[in-house]
């Protein structure tokens, strides 16, 4: 649920369902990323989804909306089920792409030079550096996935790196490791703006912790959508008393 209150005064004008919201600020986050940290590699035609869940579907809907295009796109989920279930959503998309369903993560990660995490893992399960030999871009949306051996093996980038080096992320287990931060190559402002240059000889990793304003953002921008075209749903008795004194 998202909340948003007026700036001014903090009084409350709208209770909004936060779940897309959340999942479309991710999706936007992913996208805008894969964008910028693949310039001047060119666009991977190979994405490999780790891990497809709603997260998932939003991040393709959202490369989908940027114009991207793709001539395989790999998928992998420890349950079948939704695995199976996410390659029919693929195929009702409209994608031309050859769609596959891997036995196994390895198969995934070399199959694919744009790698999706989006898993609910608490720690890292992905070990075997030789797995990104190839030098994929990954987006690291859920953060626990990948063993401390590799994010040290990659160029790092992520969204803020104060959010990012807690709460045993990948990241912050690099950083407990080592005893340093010299790990983090910079964030994804620092590469639109010019101040991280990007090797092609080692993966790209992005781990984007979320950042709670970038929610607020969307919010903002929804409920100005809405207010502009008269479809608020205004619930005049919400506050039982308005007057000061009675």
């Amino acid at each position: 649920m998202l909340i948003l209150n007026e700036k001014a005064t903090g009084y409350p004008l709208a209770c909004m369902e936060g779940s897309i919201i959340s999942a479309s600020r991710t999706a936007a986050s992913a996208a805008a990323a894969a964008d910028w940290l693949s310039r001047g590699r060119g666009r991977p035609r190979r994405i490999g989804f780790f891990g497809v869940g709603l997260i998932a579907r939003y991040i393709h809907t959202f490369l989908n909306a940027a114009d991207w295009s793709f001539d395989e796109i790999g998928v992998f989920d420890l349950s079948g089920e939704s695995a199976e279930g996410y390659k029919g959503y693929l195929e009702r998309s409209g994608t031309r792409a050859r769609v596959t369903v891997h036995d196994g993560p390895e198969q995934l990660i070399r199959n694919s030079d744009l790698i999706v995490f989006a898993t609910v893992a608490g720690q890292p399960h992905v070990h075997d550096t030789t797995w990104f030999d190839h030098n994929p871009l990954v987006l690291h949306v859920s953060l626990r996935d990948l063993a401390p051996e590799i994010l040290l093996a990659s160029t790092n980038i992520l969204d803020d790196v104060d959010h990012c080096l807690k709460a045993g992320t990948s990241a912050h287990l690099v950083e407990q490791m080592v005893g340093h931060r010299n790990f983090v190559d910079g964030t994804l402002a620092d590469v639109m703006e010019g101040r991280v240059p990007l090797a092609d000889d080692r993966p790209i990793v992005f781990s984007p912790f979320g950042l709670g304003v970038l929610d607020l953002a969307v919010g903002k921008y929804v409920y100005d959508e809405l207010a502009s075209t008269g479809q608020l749903r205004v619930v005049e008795d919400f506050f039982s008393e308005l007057r000061r004194y009675g």
